[in-house]
């Protein structure tokens, strides 16, 4: 009889480096063949869950030695916080993180894309310059002025990552993000986003 761990009530064994939020599942021999080969995936929008498991696999592949680690990016944004907590662990890590976009990259999770060392993307990828989003904030008026004011500190750090990534001034910045701007591969690599654009011209 072939083993279901459910029979016994016990959950099968977790995933911690795969994403919810809707994406399309990953078979999990593809999810460790591409461990193995130090890439880690942001796919569908960054939930605080799924930083969670970005950055323990990222923490894990830091551990087993110094070679790059491959962040691709295929993302149409998500939580602010969640983007922080994966830029923090990309800035603690001895092992250098190489970012490709594979499909697109919009707001918070621009930030993180700013925050690798090396940054590339396919040449039909697709970037938006938006405001990030914070997750739901509820309580008195007197807490969500509070959270109000630690989204836009927050969003200042971010704004100023960009900055020195880009060599754009933060004026600049600042209104492509309130417009919304997007940009394709080739303008992305001129506006400093990217270093290079990756397949044939």
């Amino acid at each position: 009889m072939r083993h279901d761990p459910m029979r016994w009530g016990q959950p099968p064994p977790p995933e911690p480096w795969s994403q919810g939020g809707g994406a399309a599942a990953v078979p999990g021999w593809l999810e460790e063949k591409l461990f193995d080969q130090r890439i880690v995936m942001i796919r569908a929008q960054l939930t605080g869950e799924a930083a969670s498991g970005i950055a323990a696999a990222l923490l894990t592949l830091d551990a087993h030695g110094p070679a790059p680690v491959q962040l691709h990016v295929a993302s149409p944004g998500g939580e602010l916080g969640a983007a922080l907590s994966v830029i923090d662990v990309i800035d603690s890590m001895a092992a250098p993180v190489h970012a490709v976009v594979t499909s697109q990259a919009a707001g918070a999770v621009v930030a993180v894309l700013a925050a690798a060392e090396r940054r590339a993307a396919y040449r039909h990828a697709r970037f938006k310059l938006n405001e990030p989003r914070s997750s739901g904030v509820t309580g008195t008026a007197d807490e969500v002025a509070r959270a109000a004011g630690q989204h836009l500190r927050e969003l200042e750090e971010i704004t100023l990552r960009l900055v020195e990534v880009t060599g754009q001034s933060r004026s600049r910045i600042e209104d492509d993000m309130s417009a919304g701007r997007s940009l394709t591969a080739q303008e992305a690599l001129d506006y400093g986003l990217i270093s290079e654009i990756l397949g044939k011209a």
